[in-house]
């Protein structure tokens, strides 16, 4: 339990004590730091309860907090709200604590084993910027949820089973038809066929062949044949999808090895079909399936409903599985193999209707239970200056391995050559380009459109991620300098900005739960700005290696290795490593 938490449990049985029962206590940090840190804001509602001036249980309250030491500066505002500062001597033993484990300052959530479906990665199409904010959040919101107390598993859930992977082996047969995949009397071995294509052929041979589908009917009608062929798993076809697939997962890794992004399980649509026969079976049972022009639909309407509401797509005409069909049958895979509490879908806002069909259809045909939470998580777009989304020159979609590109190209401009080493400033580069993006992605809310400035967010002033390393790197650089002194105790809190910081540590457990209630993460980027920045004021006030005092030196870099080590978890939750210079 963290130390405000703790504190608050103790208040309430101070007012308690005073004659008063508050339902659910919470110290709220004060909107005026002039009256004090901490503001108590029950007084009106206990009023009602009590029949009661408000003003009169402020004071029996505030003779209750009077009589505790750990509390200075008590005072009563407006009509009945009390304000209260912390003492020196609570603040100093609050870092005492945070100095002998780390983790005491942060409340765990009830524990839940979470599944989070990010990346949305589709093979053989190349990553590009809109795959950027789901991996980001995604990975965040993992590493926060496992942080505070939950299991967090996380899924890539790659598009591979549908039809632009009929696309490309239908462009591939065009090119290659005299490739064995596509001779129907090879018996051989499929696995010893060298296949002439490389990740980068199959990123330029998708846009190719849709274009085609979009231009010639006959050939769509192909792709939609060769569609239902890998979905049949028909011989020689199939294990062209399959090493088609290999190559373009190895490829898609890369990219989030890159951003730091990792995932437990690397399934896709294809590994949910042994469960579509089931998922079939239960629809049919439950009477739920209506048929629609030879496809098969379910109508996920409410009767009450007004607005347009379109029925979810089970099977189509053609008679191969939809998008949506996959997604039930990974509930059902899901549910079998991890039996989670709750499953998280990242994806951007306009996918809000497919989730809105998916999870209704699920309720209707039961296919979990009904405490099990499935929850969308929406985001917005990374935009150009121009306020529309990333292009490349020609109008294209920019590549992600373009965007690191472009970023990696504007932190060339900044590092400090005299001191990374040779043989290191590739590595540093990557690493600051990749927080230069993803800081300047959790800044905004996640369902707010946001204009990226490549040259602005890689500055190492401002609000930016090259900011927050350069100063978490300045830190460990002072703690190393300082590596003989004694760093055991905090002693004595004499300056204003020392006072800030701490109190700034204490609010770290109500930024945690408010991010993680919310799902997003810009309350931890804006927090991790605010720490830093109160820092390096203190920094700039204080000499601290030229400081005579011994114990206010201690106390100092106590308060710097708190700092410090905050900034490397916070970072670490945001996926941000700190390269060891720059």
């Amino acid at each position: 339990m963290s130390i405000i938490k703790n504190l608050e449990k103790d208040i309430y049985d101070l007012i308690k004590e005073a004659g008063y029962e508050v339902e659910r206590f919470i110290l709220k940090p004060s909107d005026r730091p002039d009256l004090g840190d901490y503001q108590i804001n029950d007084c009106m509602n206990l009023a009602k309860i009590y029949h009661k001036n408000p003003k009169e249980i402020a004071e029996d309250i505030k003779k209750k907090l009077e009589s505790d030491d750990r509390f200075t500066n008590i005072n009563i505002a407006g009509p009945g709200f009390i304000n209260i500062t912390l003492s020196n001597s609570f603040l100093v033993q609050a870092v005492n604590q945070m100095n002998q484990n780390f983790y005491n300052n942060i409340d765990k959530q009830e524990y839940k084993k979470i599944i989070l479906d990010y990346g949305g990665a589709n093979v053989s199409k190349a990553l590009h910027v809109g795959h950027l904010r789901s991996a980001n959040i995604g990975e965040a919101l993992k590493r926060l949820a496992n942080l505070l107390g939950c299991e967090a598993i996380s899924d890539a859930h790659l598009g591979d089973y549908g039809r632009p992977l009929g696309l490309v082996l239908l462009e591939i047969k065009k090119r290659y038809p005299n490739l064995e995949y596509f001779n129907p009397n090879y018996e051989g071995n499929y696995e010893k066929i060298s296949l002439p294509i490389t990740n980068e052929d199959l990123e330029m041979i998708y846009p190719i062949a849709s274009q085609k589908a979009k231009e010639d009917i006959e050939y769509l009608e192909e792709a939609r044949i060769m569609t239902l062929k890998i979905q049949n798993h028909e011989r020689g076809i199939y294990d062209l999808w399959k090493k088609i697939v290999g190559i373009s997962k190895e490829a898609i890794k890369k990219i989030y090895d890159i951003l730091n992004v990792s995932y437990d399980l690397w399934n896709g649509e294809s590994d949910a079909t042994p469960y579509v026969s089931e998922l079939l079976e239960i629809c049919e049972e439950k009477k739920i399936i209506t048929e629609s022009d030879g496809a098969k639909i379910i109508e996920v309407k409410e009767e009450t409903e007004t607005s347009p509401m379109p029925p979810l797509l089970l099977v189509k005409s053609n008679g191969t599985i939809s998008y949506e069909t996959t997604d039930l049958a990974t509930i059902i895979q899901r549910k079998k193999e991890i039996n989670p509490d709750e499953i998280w879908y990242l994806a951007d806002e306009r996918q809000a209707l497919h989730f809105e069909q998916v999870f209704r259809a699920t309720k209707k045909a039961e296919l979990i239970d009904s405490k099990v939470n499935l929850e969308y998580i929406g985001f917005g777009t990374m935009n150009g200056e121009d306020g529309k989304p990333f292009k490349t020159r020609d109008g294209g979609i920019m590549s992600l391995k373009s965007l690191i590109k472009m970023v990696k190209e504007e932190t060339k401009k900044r590092i400090n050559y005299d001191i990374v080493p040779q043989d290191k400033v590739e590595h540093t580069v990557e690493l600051i380009a990749i927080a230069t993006l993803k800081y300047a992605d959790f800044i905004p809310y996640r369902t707010t459109d946001y204009i990226f400035n490549p040259s602005k967010f890689s500055e190492v002033e401002g609000k930016t991620g090259p900011y927050l390393l350069y100063s978490t790197i300045r830190m460990k650089s002072l703690l190393e300098h300082a590596k003989e002194i004694k760093q055991e105790t905090y002693h004595v809190l004499q300056d204003e900005a020392s006072r800030n910081i701490i109190l700034t540590l204490l609010k770290l457990p109500n930024v945690l739960t408010k991010s993680f209630e919310i799902k997003s993460l810009n309350e931890i980027a804006e927090y991790l700005y605010i720490l830093t920045n109160k820092y390096n004021k203190f920094y700039m006030e204080n000499k601290i290696l030229n400081e005579k005092n011994h114990n206010l030196q201690e106390s100092w870099l106590v308060l710097t290795n708190i700092v410090y080590r905050m900034n490397l978890l916070l970072l670490d939750v945001l996926g941000i490593k700190v390269p060891e210079k720059m």
